[in-house]
């Protein structure tokens, strides 16, 4: 958010014109954004930060999402219920599964998409997981029904 509006703000306006930048939003009032527009992008960058590590999100912990999709939602519902499985029991307790959920986008082009999100304070534990745990996803007589992947520290969760 905050570079998209650094980035529109940067083109307002060319040479002796000057330019506006209107921002439509549903919270006006959010913190980060008030952050943003009265102390400028470092201030927010830093209050970003301060949340994220209260929130134990990267960069100060690391994620693995398990993405799953087919045709009939039953499928990667089912898929990702047995990886959850799965990972909880290969699990040291190192790392929290959250999940398994409907993606924030649940149908795409007509496919139904389920995730498991895997989250660790510290990568071996994740890595130590994802190792024991994919070659045990490729047995499961449901993967040949779904389309899954594994992103390692996702951009996003969509």
């Amino acid at each position: 958010m905050a570079q998209l509006i650094i980035q529109v703000a940067g083109r307002a306006g060319r040479g002796s014109k000057t330019g506006q930048v209107l921002i439509q939003t549903r919270h006006p009032d959010h913190p980060l954004l008030t952050s943003l527009l009265d102390q400028g992008y470092t201030a927010f960058s830093h209050q970003s930060l301060e949340e994220r590590r209260q929130a134990d999100l990267p960069p100060f912990s690391f994620q693995a999402l398990l993405r799953a999709e087919a045709a009939k939602l039953e499928i990667p519902e089912r898929f990702m219920q047995q990886a959850a499985a799965l990972a909880r029991r290969l699990c040291p307790g190192e790392v929290t599964i959250l999940g398994p959920a409907p993606a924030p986008m649940p149908k795409r082009a007509g496919r139904y998409r389920y995730q498991l999100l895997l989250q660790a304070s510290h990568r071996l534990p994740l890595h130590r997981l994802l190792d024991q745990l994919i070659p045990q996803l490729e047995r499961l007589p449901e993967q040949r029904r779904v389309r899954w992947s594994v992103d390692i520290d996702p951009v996003d969760l969509y």
